[in-house]
């Protein structure tokens, strides 16, 4: 079977050794007479894979001891909604909206409090740079929220705001562990899994234990992140298989030696595709530079017919997956942790060799 290059933005590419992994186990897991597609979650088998998964998030990221890693259902859209229920007291809620999925968190905080404010916001500049945080009073706020990699727009944080007295929130849903970050500065981080560490169908939330304290706020109780902690991740029936695959998936990263030299290769992945795109004649990245995302790479020839060629020749190609989000248009190759860089190198050499099409039918 001959893989193609998937450059989908989510659910994103896995990697094959995981992929064959779940393949020679899915009927019959390790001898146990079943697959884990009908295991129970209250088993001692599925509670081995779960703790592992915790184990390996905690050691991947040295998560301190007093953070709790919970696993739950919803993706990171689910989070828009338990956020502010959950970490609102006497303050407000600062969004810093650098494009469309902050604005979604925003506005669901909004419409549930009606205590969320935009703190800074890049949408009058096309959401093509990060926005900057100013002089603010954290005191007012109880929680300051951003989006650390903009999956649509291609925009991420390297260096994180500092939210001073307040806490500090992070959706990462599209950069999670692909790169090394100091969980103690964050308050909560969250992210849906099927981008960078898994399938879709669970998303990780990392929370430190004093936001577990009574709100005073009536929140439902899936909502609530004290019933997933108190249960271990196990209120309700889990994504069971979903959490087995992200296992395999974090086993994979700690193989390629940890999230150091995964954020060297995305790096240098990176960079050969932000090369190619700024040495060419015909195509253009619109953001701000400082800015660029590492995992989400838009980019368009400016003519929306040379677009839509491009994007038709490259998956008659094996490119697939690269039409930008309808927002944006253009194109977009999401190159995340699994996403291999041979898959780079032959996406770059074919946009060599489509750029040298066009110039040639223009003359």
């Amino acid at each position: 079977m001959t893989r193609l290059w998937n450059f989908s933005a989510g659910p994103a590419t896995l990697p094959l050794e995981v992929l064959e992994n779940v393949q020679e186990n899915l009927v019959d897991y390790h001898g146990q007479g079943l697959s884990v597609l009908e295991m129970s979650h209250r088993s001692d088998s599925f509670q081995e894979i779960i703790e592992g998964a915790e184990a390996l998030i905690r050691e991947l990221l040295a998560v301190p001891s007093n953070y709790q890693v919970l696993f739950m259902q919803g993706g990171a859209t689910l989070q828009f909604s338990a956020l502010p229920l959950n970490l609102l007291k006497n303050g407000k809620a600062a969004y810093l909206i650098g494009g469309s999925w902050g604005e979604k968190a925003y506005k669901e905080a909004k419409k549930l409090t009606g205590k969320a404010t935009i703190l800074a916001s890049s949408k009058d500049d096309q959401y093509q740079k990060l926005p900057v945080l100013t002089d603010f009073n954290s005191s007012d706020y109880d929680y300051i929220h951003i989006t650390s990699n903009n999956t649509i727009e291609g925009t991420q944080f390297r260096n994180y705001p500092d939210a001073k007295s307040s806490n500090l929130v992070a959706d990462m849903s599209s950069d999670f562990l692909s790169h090394p970050v100091d969980v103690s500065q964050f308050a909560l981080i969250y992210a849906g899994a099927q981008k960078n560490v898994g399938p879709a169908g669970v998303s990780v939330v990392i929370i430190r234990d004093d936001l577990l304290e009574d709100n005073g706020q009536v929140i439902p109780t899936y909502l609530d992140y004290k019933t997933h902690a108190s249960k271990h991740s196990l209120y309700n029936t889990p994504p069971t298989f979903s959490i087995y695959v992200m296992r395999l998936v974090l086993e994979w990263i700690k193989n390629q030696r940890g999230l150091a030299a995964i954020d060297q290769i995305n790096q240098r992945k990176a960079a050969k595709l932000y090369q190619a795109i700024d040495q060419s004649e015909i195509f253009v990245n619109p953001v701000l530079p400082s800015d660029r995302s590492l995992m989400n790479i838009p980019f368009t020839s400016q003519d929306a017919d040379i677009d839509q060629e491009f994007i038709q020749v490259a998956k008659e190609k094996g490119f697939i997956n690269l039409k930008g989000h309808r927002s944006v248009g253009g194109m977009r190759a999401s190159i995340y942790n699994a996403f291999p860089e041979a898959g780079v190198d032959a996406l770059v050499q074919f946009m060599k060799d489509f750029e040298s099409e066009v110039k040639h039918e223009k003359n």
